[in-house]
């Protein structure tokens, strides 16, 4: 049977990188997006994790972000990553899914994520206007979604950066 468990980092943390590595490879560390997580820490307590028999399968790590002038605060999600072996059950979806209540529990108000919009559009994602979210490097535009969690995701605008 597969939970979905709040992340332990002591527990975790090693299996979760050794994911990471068997599914992105080595090149995952030269995306935009890991330009925005080296500067800031995941979110244990809103981290989803997919174990089956002590075994992790599955993750969606979540990191805070700032965005424009503002510094409005938002949830940064991803990577979300699953074994090979358990790909086609959409379990990327119900680790996601499930740390987005996370998120929204703990009163974050929005959540961006760079990904495709047909399967976490599934998940309430939808593509941000074009060019209202900026990064430090070019980012697909279609690929640039955003959704309310105990806020306003409409709010957000301009440089998305670490807090």
């Amino acid at each position: 049977m597969i939970e979905i468990v709040p992340e332990n980092p002591a527990l975790h943390a090693e299996a979760i990188e050794d994911l990471f590595d068997r599914t992105f490879g080595p090149g995952h560390f030269a995306k935009t997006a890991e330009r925005l997580r080296e500067y800031s820490a995941s979110l244990p307590q809103i981290n989803r994790v997919a174990v089956e028999e002590g075994r992790v399968i599955g993750v969606c790590r979540v990191w805070p972000l700032v965005v424009g002038e503002a510094r409005r605060p938002a949830l940064f999600y991803g990577p979300v990553a699953v074994d090979p072996a358990h790909r086609g059950q959409f379990l990327s979806l119900r680790i996601t899914e499930a740390a987005l209540e996370a998120g929204k529990a703990a009163g974050w108000p929005a959540a961006i994520l760079i990904g495709a919009h047909s399967l976490f559009g599934k998940a309430g994602f939808r593509v941000a206007p074009k060019h209202r979210l900026t990064f430090a490097s070019p980012q697909d535009p279609a690929r640039v979604l955003v959704r309310d969690l105990a806020g306003d995701a409409s709010e957000l605008e301009g440089r998305v950066t670490a807090p």
